[in-house]
């Protein structure tokens, strides 16, 4: 009996400790490039801290936040707080920022032409077609003083806010990720950096023109609207940690630059 006892409760410690010790499991939708690999950094951190990290990686900018929505992710990390309030008041998705990671300034790259100095009557300019993202865009654009926006085109101006086009430029929407496909039938090219770096230089080359990080979205990692678990914390905290600042600034130097 004695020995039953001891085997029945060694058994019991063990379905104990198995129980205490195992990892939870955050699942977390992102952009290949930078916000998957820079997860991937963060994994071993994250281990360390009993979080196990599964990345679900997404090529557009819908899914990731209808599927963290649904409840098929803990989180996401993709995008701006601009966009998200857009997608959230065109969707009726309830996402919210947990905390900024890093900028990605938004670069104008060469098509067919590459002298913006000199840029031809008539040339064609890709930018995203997404709200926020067309804004930032245009008002790249106009630093350059290639347009001038409308003095009430705010933070959702769209090509019908040109005020003046002395170039008789065109602008080209399309969807965000295939700007840079776009760049052998256009002059110019407004390209998110994550794109650009997904695209890689033999394809999109070097951009003549960047926005400052003073006017570029911070990149957040978003949630559903409530989540307060301890572990999505973790998941920011490690996320604006030296080490991940660290990594980001090593890897991509001034195409993805940290809040922190």
């Amino acid at each position: 009996m004695k020995k039953l006892f001891a085997l029945v409760l060694a058994l019991a410690l063990i379905a104990s400790f198995g129980v205490a010790s195992a990892a939870t499991k955050l699942v977390v939708g992102a952009s290949s490039t930078p916000h998957a690999e820079i997860l991937e950094a963060a994994k071993p951190l994250l281990e360390e801290k009993g979080i196990e990290l599964e990345i679900v990686i997404f090529d557009d900018y819908v899914q990731p936040n209808l599927q963290l929505e649904s409840g098929d992710l803990d989180a996401n990390y993709f995008q701006h707080i601009p966009y998200l309030e857009d997608f959230n008041a065109s969707n009726g998705t309830h996402l919210v920022s947990a905390g900024a990671v890093h900028y990605e300034p938004m670069g104008i790259y060469a098509g067919k032409s590459s002298d913006l100095a000199n840029i031809p009557d008539g040339a064609t300019i890709a930018v995203p077609n997404d709200t926020t993202n067309e804004s930032r865009a245009l008002a790249l654009l106009q630093a350059q003083g290639i347009i001038t926006l409308s003095a009430e085109a705010g933070q959702t101006a769209t090509a019908l806010d040109i005020a003046e086009n002395p170039h008789n430029i065109e602008i080209v929407e399309v969807e965000a990720a295939q700007v840079p496909r776009q760049l052998a039938d256009v002059d110019f090219g407004v390209i998110n950096s994550n794109y650009a770096l997904q695209a890689g230089p033999d394809v999109v080359g070097t951009a003549i023109a960047v926005e400052g990080t003073e006017v570029a979205y911070p990149n957040i990692v978003a949630i559903r609207e409530g989540d307060d678990r301890e572990e999505l914390k973790t998941l920011v905290e490690v996320l604006q940690s030296d080490d991940i600042v660290n990594f980001i600034t090593e890897t991509y130097g001034t195409a993805v630059v940290p809040t922190k």
